[in-house]
Order: C-alpha cells, then sequence, then structure tokens
C-alpha cells in the first residue's frame, strides 16, 4: 500500500484530499495546525494526524518516508499576504523548502504534488489563461506562490525530485468558511431588502468544486509521468461574479438585490478563466457543474447558520 502525507490535512482542501486517496486505497497521514479527535480525522481518511507546524525538524519526527507529498498547507489568502507578509512567506515558501529537502533526504522516490495559485501570473487580462502564459504576480500571496514553485523546479532540475504543480482557480464547496461565497451567504442571510459587495460584478471567477479539485490530485499522482509539471485546476468555464451572486440568491430562495461598490481590493484578479486542456490529458474532468455545487453550499450554509 503506498504511503501518502497530505499537508493542511486539518484545512478544507486538504481533507478532501485526504479521503480521495484514502477511497482509493492509500494509507494516508496528516501534518498541519487543527486539533480534532482520532474518530474525526478517521473520517476523512487519515490513519494517522500530526499536529505541528511544517517545519523540516517536524517532519523528520514523523521518522516516515512516504510515496506522495501534497503539500495543502500554507497560506490561502492575498488579504493575509499583505497584512502579514513574513507569515505569509513562511506559510507558502519556507513549509515548500521544508518538504523538498525531506524528501531529498527521505532518498527514495516520492512524487510531490504543490497546488498554487494562478495569482503567480498576476493580471493576464480577460482571456483563458495557460499553464504557460507570462508570469507577473500582483501581490505578496502571488510572489510567494511563485517562489515556492521555483524551489520545485530548482529541486526537480537539480535532485530529480518529481514535482507536479497545480494553479488552483476558485475552489469552493461544502465546508469553506471564508471568502466570496461565504461572505454573500452571511450578507443575503441578514439582509432585508439588498447586499453590497466589492468589484463591479464583472469580474469572472472559474469555479471548480472542492471534491473535483481533490479528484485532480489523485488522477496527478496515478497519471502524471513527467518528473516536472504545471497544470491548471480549473472548470475551464468563467462566470461574472455578479452571475455567481445571483445565482447564489436563487438558490438561497430569498429576494435581495445586489450592489458592487465599483472599489477592487489590492492583488485580487479581475479576470479568471483556465484551460484546463492539460488536465484533461490525465484523464480528469469536473463532475459538478455550478448549479449543483451552490446548491449544496447553499444547503450547507442554512444548516450550518439554522436559517
Amino acid at each position: 500500500m503506498e504511503k501518502v502525507l497530505v499537508t493542511g490535512a486539518y484545512g478544507f482542501l486538504g481533507r478532501y484530499t485526504a479521503k480521495a486517496f484514502s477511497e482509493a486505497g492509500y494509507h494516508v497521514s496528516g501534518i498541519g495546525h487543527g486539533k480534532w479527535h482520532k474518530y474525526e480525522y478517521n473520517l476523512w481518511g487519515i490513519e494517522d494526524w500530526h499536529e505541528s507546524t511544517i517545519t523540516f525538524e517536524a517532519l523528520i519526527n514523523l521518522n516516515k518516508s512516504f510515496d506522495i507529498i501534497v503539500h495543502c498547507g500554507g497560506s490561502g489568502s492575498v488579504a493575509f499576504s499583505y497584512q502579514n507578509p513574513y507569515e505569509d512567506f513562511q506559510k507558502s515558501v519556507q513549509s515548500t523548502l521544508a518538504l523538498l529537502e525531506y524528501i531529498r533526504l527521505q532518498g527514495r522516490p516520492c512524487h510531490f504534488i504543490y497546488p498554487s495559485s494562478p495569482a503567480v501570473q498576476g493580471d493576464l487580462g480577460d482571456k483563458q489563461i495557460k499553464e504557460n502564459d507570462p508570469s507577473n504576480p500582483v501581490s505578496p500571496y502571488g510572489f510567494h506562490k511563485k517562489a515556492a514553485e521555483e524551489l520545485c523546479f530548482s529541486y526537480n532540475k537539480s535532485f530529480g525530485l518529481k514535482v507536479s504543480i497545480i494553479r488552483y482557480f476558485s475552489i469552493y464547496g461544502v465546508g469553506l468558511q471564508k471568502q466570496l461565497l461565504w461572505d454573500a451567504c452571511m450578507k443575503i442571510k441578514n439582509a432585508a431588502n439588498e447586499i453590497a459587495l466589492f468589484g463591479t460584478g464583472e469580474e469572472t471567477r472559474d469555479w471548480l468544486y472542492v471534491k473535483d479539485a481533490a479528484l485532480l490530485i489523485l488522477a496527478i499522482a496515478i497519471n502524471e509521468k513527467k518528473s516536472i509539471s504545471i497544470i491548471n485546476g480549473g472548470s475551464g468555464i468563467k462566470t461574472t461574479v455578479n452571475d455567481t451572486i445571483q445565482l447564489l440568491i436563487k438558490l438561497y430562495n430569498k429576494k435581495v438585490a445586489i450592489s458592487f461598490n465599483q472599489k477592487v481590493k489590492a492583488g485580487d484578479p479581475r479576470f479568471y478563466h483556465a484551460d484546463i486542456s492539460v488536465a484533461k490529458e490525465l484523464g480528469w474532468e469536473p463532475q459538478v457543474g455550478l448549479e449543483e455545487g451552490i446548491l449544496q453550499y447553499v444547503n450547507y450554509f442554512k444548516k450550518l447558520q439554522n436559517d
């Protein structure tokens, strides 16, 4: 049985990734922050949980070797990178370096899979983004993801490590309690007549349901033969923020108007639209459509809020 280590397995993408590997027959270990009981992490397919910051010393103390390491830990917020750039660097870059060095010293083959972001490429305009498009980050978050990717390239070229980088666009789904959909649901719940949101509403997002995101990682682990690769993780469909929120309101079944303040948060992308042809070559494609996924999310939110 192949052994997988999922960092950040307590988190949103990490949990679903652990479960996907477990259901496929892998032995899954987890490391990161988060306190939960054995029966809780077992429900997500995690056999053993190690509560720790992801450092080289913590990895050595595991006293284990792995066939696959998926680095779901680290920063996941542009806003956080502006507020705490040093800590964001530690979470994104230093943790990646620790894992790569751990694999190098492990002395046996190990596939390193790194969920990254198109923030590495910056603002490319309203176009379908390919993996080989230019890279010009516009936020600390994007620069730190780029630095982590460069470490991956370095360890592949210098030491022969097998590395796959996934640039995820807009992951959402049951369990997510931050970002646009969560904030919008909270406003809809509390609104009398209208909700106000940042931006113009014409920004686009490429939504990918979290189960599909986790299954992409699994497909890469099974089918990717290249020693170094970059793969976009998205649906391949762009949806404006306005259309997304209109759908959210419809499925919430509440009559609420929307206004946009015409302001843009620093570092936020204007347009996200993924070219997913590389991912499809690995035998993967999204299974959950946007309306189905948002309905599941609305039902989850309402149950959580007793609404």
